[in-house]
């Protein structure tokens, strides 16, 4: 059975409230040629080197390791900072929180805090993913030591910028999956182009092959085993930490079509404002602009900002991203005290957070799926334009929740909810 890595203590230093203002400053950067770089669909070397020059690659080692000693909470907030700017690179970065903190999932203390002073030092940006649904590498013992890895893996994030990868490899003599780190640097890993994909077009994702990679004896992170005692309770908060990683990415994309929306509307109704004068009986007089409103039309319809239906939707659609952002941040809370109890945590506790981790991330799929298909009608024909991108925020929420659909977790929940039957132990999309 594993050791489970000990949480590292938290230093205040710097503290939350420095990450986010950071994050914003990276997401207001990243905003403003959002469109052009999703347009180009260029693999995100240059985003990467932004977020690592704002120290967001290390912001969850901890200070003593050479990170920004944030926690888990601030980390899901970040995400969806930057998700909200550009949904690719929230992407990005969430699956590089996840996977480089797979050691402490799945490893013991002393390579655990190992792995972190390496990723700290050469400010890694890390790439993989387990696919369970993929047939997993194959890692064949040497006699002289360590092991060599052979196999293709068709989805795998951030691979073609990734600094490191981390992937589940089964050992070829007992069949035990394992989670291996891997640098794609070496000429036998091979990274093709994910380029054809809608959306998401700057996460960096790809299909990896793996020719005879050498894979030293500590750079196998430890056993990915389902089997009953193989791995403790908080091995578990895997899976519900890349749920709700997902449930922030979504938040994120949808709060930025909303915020563009808004903008776009408002900036419609004050131009035609400028053009008009008020009458006395609440219409606006003078010259119409042309394919708005005439002279003559009370002031509520004219303009989308003045139209009931758009206020109605814009209200629904506020209350839908409130709501599911409300369930995410129980969510995290709850994640965060599991992370925090270690080894203490036990099986019911695990259980309740993997399902509310699960429940997390299908309202905030929900939510995002309707939020950027309304705002598009609520819009109107100028959500077509592309110099506009509203398109963007669609495209990238619908790709990401094809490759992390909602369903399996939905029917944790319901068996959860009718049984009190706990989760299976599943590994991060």
């Amino acid at each position: 059975m594993t050791t489970t890595a000990p949480l590292p203590p938290r230093t205040g230093t710097p503290d939350r409230a420095h990450w986010l203002r950071v994050a914003r400053e990276v997401a207001d950067d990243l905003a403003t040629d959002a469109i052009t770089r999703d347009q180009a669909g260029k693999p995100p070397f240059d985003e990467v080197a932004r977020l690592r020059e704002a120290g967001l690659l290390t912001l969850l080692i901890s200070a003593r390791h050479g990170g920004g000693g944030a926690d888990w909470a601030t980390a899901h907030a970040v995400v969806r900072d930057i998700a909200a700017a550009d949904g690719a690179i929230g992407q990005l970065l969430g699956g590089h929180y996840v996977l480089s903190w797979t050691a402490r999932f799945f490893a013991g203390p002393a390579l655990a805090e190992q792995v972190a002073r390496r990723s700290a030092a050469g400010q890694w940006c890390w790439g993989g993913g387990f696919a369970a649904h993929e047939p997993p590498l194959r890692l064949t013992p040497r006699a002289a030591g360590g092991y060599l890895l052979n196999g293709r893996q068709g989805s795998v994030g951030g691979a073609r910028v990734a600094d490191r990868l981390a992937v589940r490899a089964a050992r070829s003599d007992t069949g035990e999956p394992l989670a291996v780190l891997v640098d794609p640097a070496h000429p036998g890993v091979t990274s093709g182009d994910d380029g054809d994909a809608f959306g998401q077009r700057l996460s960096g994702g790809g299909s990896v092959d793996f020719d005879a990679v050498p894979v030293a004896e500590d750079a196998v992170l430890g056993s990915l085993s389902a089997d009953e005692g193989v791995l403790p309770p908080f091995a578990g908060l895997a899976a519900a930490t890349a749920r709700l990683v997902s449930a922030q990415l979504c938040l994120g994309i949808a709060e930025g079509v909303l915020a563009e929306a808004r903008e776009y509307t408002m900036t419609r109704e004050y131009s035609r404002a400028a053009e008009y004068s008020r009458a006395g009986d609440g219409t606006w007089t003078g010259a119409p602009i042309p394919h708005h409103a005439p002279a003559g039309v009370p002031v509520w319809q004219d303009g989308l900002g003045r139209d009931p239906h758009v206020l109605v939707t814009y209200g629904e659609l506020t209350v839908d991203a409130r709501a599911a952002a409300a369930l995410a941040d129980q969510a995290v809370a709850a994640l965060d005290d599991g992370l925090t109890r270690g080894e203490d945590l036990t099986d019911d506790e695990c259980a309740e957070i993997s399902v509310l981790a699960a429940a997390a991330e299908a309202a905030a799929a929900r939510a995002v799926h309707d939020i950027t298909t309304r705002t598009l009608d609520v819009i109107g024909p100028g959500a077509a334009s592309s110099r506009h991108g509203f398109d963007r925020f669609w495209r990238n929420a619908r790709t990401h929740t094809l490759h992390h659909p909602v369903a399996h977790g939905l029917r944790e929940v319901g068996d959860y909810f009718l049984s009190g039957s706990h989760p299976p132990f599943a590994l991060p999309a």
